[in-house]
């Protein structure tokens, strides 16, 4: 069933079922009240990750509470995505951006990776699943997806399950031409690298090489920036091998 995109939706932290009536907290009230400002009776779509979307009405209760009430289910809650998607954090704006493009076009699993050029080891892990949920919100998404904590790229990789075939971006690939090379590629489970802005060290791309879960693609003869690499080699893998 497609998302109802006409409707503001609300990521809710509390169980979704008929008639339950569950209140705003502080922002959630501002929020509606304030930005969106809707009135007593308006109607919303909501969803907690667990329970699927649901349409709530609301219910003010004097000037500064708003209780959902919920009605009807409108989407089952769906598996979550499986593709985990790697990355070194960038400054904070673009950081944001990256993540919300990322959950945008399917990424199930956010690892913050630290490599040798990595711009900022520092993740504030509470910003990353605010943009998390933002994007959820706007993009019909009911799966927000996990955030996890920073890890080195060498533990990553000493620990990682060799099933999951790890997909990176490298401009000093043998190819020009990605799509040949992910369509060779045996079906399972995927995961996507994208390095610092100044590109993977060569004891890095060495290491990576090394693996034999690992498989190197291009993105192209032009150098991208990180975070629209980060776009550029989710859609490519979506596209030819993912699940669009």
């Amino acid at each position: 069933m497609r998302a109802n995109y006409k409707m503001q939706r609300l990521f809710l932290d509390a169980d979704l079922f008929s008639d339950a009536e569950i209140a705003t907290d502080k922002d959630q009230f501002n929020y509606l009240a304030h930005v969106l400002r809707m009135t007593e009776g308006d109607r919303i779509l909501v969803f907690n990750g667990r329970d699927g979307e649901w349409s709530a009405r609301l219910r003010f209760e004097g000037k500064r509470k708003i209780v959902l009430v919920i009605e009807e289910a409108e989407r089952p809650q769906p598996d979550p995505s499986d593709l985990v998607y790697l990355f070194a954090p960038l400054k904070q704006a673009r950081l944001d951006y990256l993540v919300q493009k990322a959950v945008e076009m399917g990424a199930g699993v956010l690892q913050p990776v630290l490599t040798h050029h990595t711009q900022s080891g520092r993740i504030n892990l509470r910003r990353l699943e605010r943009n998390v949920i933002e994007a959820c919100e706007q993009c019909g998404v009911l799966s927000p997806a996990e955030c996890r904590e920073p890890a080195k790229l060498e533990r990553l990789l000493e620990g990682w399950d060799s099933d999951r075939r790890l997909i990176y971006c490298d401009e000093a690939a043998d190819t020009h031409n990605p799509i040949a090379v992910l369509q060779a590629l045996p079906n399972s489970p995927l995961a996507v690298l994208i390095g610092p802005e100044g590109g993977f060290s060569e004891d890095e791309r060495t290491l990576l090489r090394s693996c034999d879960f690992v498989t190197a693609i291009p993105l192209g003869p032009r150098i991208l920036r990180a975070d629209t690499a980060a776009v550029a080699a989710l859609a490519l893998v979506q596209a030819t091998i993912g699940d669009w």
